[in-house]
């Protein structure tokens, strides 16, 4: 069974409900690094300091974030080299998703119980991200600026 779009879990409907010992089984993040490019790097090195905001109150999920990722590294380590800019995503993901699964093949009126005990079994994670909350940052040399933009547009 495929994945539910985005447009399912974009919304913080519920209290935040991360991974404890009652909540267990829950699939691992997608995302595993925040941190890329020059690390160590001083405030001098990289002077410019570029940010992904977010608009809307909002959930991103863990296949975002880490597709986000991918594709700013991609794009910084093409139009500039790998010691011209450090990454970090800001936004993680705690909250775990539910899904209540239903039948839809021939026969499954029998199986099924409907909305009763419609409680769902964790489907993954997503970070809750507010208004004007910092997403991702990317700090680069002053030359690169527009390939910065760029890669976080």
């Amino acid at each position: 069974m495929g994945r539910r779009p985005a447009r399912c879990y974009r919304y913080c409907k519920n209290k935040p409900y991360p991974k404890s010992r009652f909540c267990r089984g829950v699939p691992d993040s997608k995302i595993m690094i925040y941190d890329i490019g020059k690390k160590n790097a001083a405030i001098e090195e990289l002077p410019l300091c570029v940010h992904l905001v977010s608009d809307e109150l909002e959930q991103l999920s863990s296949e975002a974030l880490e597709a986000c990722r991918i594709v700013v590294n991609k794009y910084l380590a093409k139009y500039t080299n790998k010691d011209a800019f450090h990454l970090r995503m800001r936004a993680h993901p705690f909250h775990v998703l539910r899904i209540n699964k239903m039948l839809s093949c021939a026969g499954a009126d029998r199986l099924q119980t409907g909305m009763r005990g419609a409680y769902g079994k964790p489907t993954g994670v997503v970070a809750r991200v507010n208004i004007g909350q910092v997403v991702c940052s990317v700090r680069a040399k002053d030359a690169y600026k527009k390939q910065v933009i760029e890669a976080l547009r």
